[in-house]
């Protein structure tokens, strides 16, 4: 099978792909963190974090938004921070490890990554199912008529992906992170 290409158009170069994936390095709002007048101060462990904003903790964790590709094999994700309850956070943790983790019941989360190219996707109504053992959650959205729930139950094309990448990567070069 040939190598897929595509000609970026907010770059003019062509890419090898299109990406499947893009994740998210940190929470929505974790840019408080870096301005010593807001108070905050945030504690990132690789799949999870913890941000202390004054008076209020908000707990987060890493899982993967998976979309169908209906025109390709495979599967698209968004890599995302979803908030969960203190009571939740903590007994993810505590089972983090522990191989009977797929036998958990989904725990509830907000959506806490801002998806460029769709409207906000800030505290979109999620369940967070755990998987074995090394494998990140699946995030499943509530099935509303928001785009980003549509496209996890519908699917995507492949030229659809080819739009994330561009949209992904024109906000990557807009905020100097691309």
């Amino acid at each position: 099978m040939p190598v897929m290409t595509y000609r970026c158009r907010t770059c003019g170069q062509i890419h090898e792909g299109p990406p499947f994936s893009w994740v998210f390095a940190t929470p929505f709002g974790w840019q408080l963190t870096t301005d010593p007048q807001s108070g905050c101060r945030g504690e990132l462990y690789g799949e999870q974090a913890i941000l202390h904003c004054q008076d209020e903790t908000s707990y987060f964790m890493l899982g993967n938004i998976v979309l169908p590709v209906t025109d390709s094999e495979g599967t698209f994700s968004f890599t995302v921070w979803v908030s969960l309850s203190e009571q939740n956070f903590r007994h993810s943790s505590e089972v983090w490890d522990d191989p009977r983790r797929v036998d958990e019941p989904p725990y509830f989360g907000w959506l806490s990554s801002e998806i460029p190219g769709y409207p906000t996707t800030i505290k979109l109504r999620t369940n967070v199912h755990t998987q074995v053992v090394g494998v990140r959650p699946h995030i499943k959205l509530e099935p509303t008529e928001h785009p980003l729930a549509v496209e996890q139950r519908q699917g995507i094309t492949v030229s659809r992906v080819i739009e994330i990448a561009e949209t992904m990567e024109a906000h990557m070069a807009a905020a100097g992170t691309g």
